[in-house]
């Protein structure tokens, strides 16, 4: 089965990038928006990220306008707002389509990996997080909800191992 390390990905300055680049790491991919109620998350995901990058974790951030239109604004002004708004550190990339035809491959690997509620491999919103182990395979999935804390003790496990 591929993993996320098989996919490549475009930085908010408009550089390709493997995500081979994160093999060995345990990650956290996250599709974000700025304007939506649980972009305050982004507070919580640097603080892992932070807190556990030199263990060998990162956060992955995906911009996704899909959603109610929540993030309209180009690379420029979604890196610009991360980086003055919540101090992001954890990498992020152009915006992207999670749901759909034209959904990026990274997301349609981990929608069917990690289905959501009753079996469903459709994002439902911003800031659903997939955790994924340091062979690159999808470990689990988390609704929107879930706070970058609650998902501490699942991160701390994956670490360990």
């Amino acid at each position: 089965m591929p993993g996320v390390h098989e996919f490549s990905a475009v930085t908010l300055k408009g550089e390709v990038v493997s995500l081979d680049q994160f093999s060995g790491k345990v990650l956290v991919v996250v599709n974000t928006a700025s304007q939506c109620g649980f972009t305050p998350q982004y507070k919580g995901l640097d603080a892992l990220h932070r807190q556990y990058a030199p263990r060998g974790f990162s956060v992955l951030g995906f911009p996704c306008n899909q959603f109610g239109g929540q993030e309209p604004g180009t690379s420029e002004q979604i890196g610009e707002f991360c980086a003055k708004t919540y101090d992001v550190t954890f990498p992020m990339f152009a915006r992207v389509d999670v749901n759909g035809p034209e959904a990026h491959p990274l997301y349609r690997y981990l929608s069917k990996a990690k289905t959501g509620l009753l079996g469903s491999d459709w994002i439902k919103w911003n800031f659903t997080k997939f955790l994924v182990g340091r062979d690159g395979l999808a470990i689990a999935r988390y609704a929107p909800q879930a706070t970058p804390e609650s998902m501490a003790r699942d991160i701390e496990k994956q670490l360990g191992k």
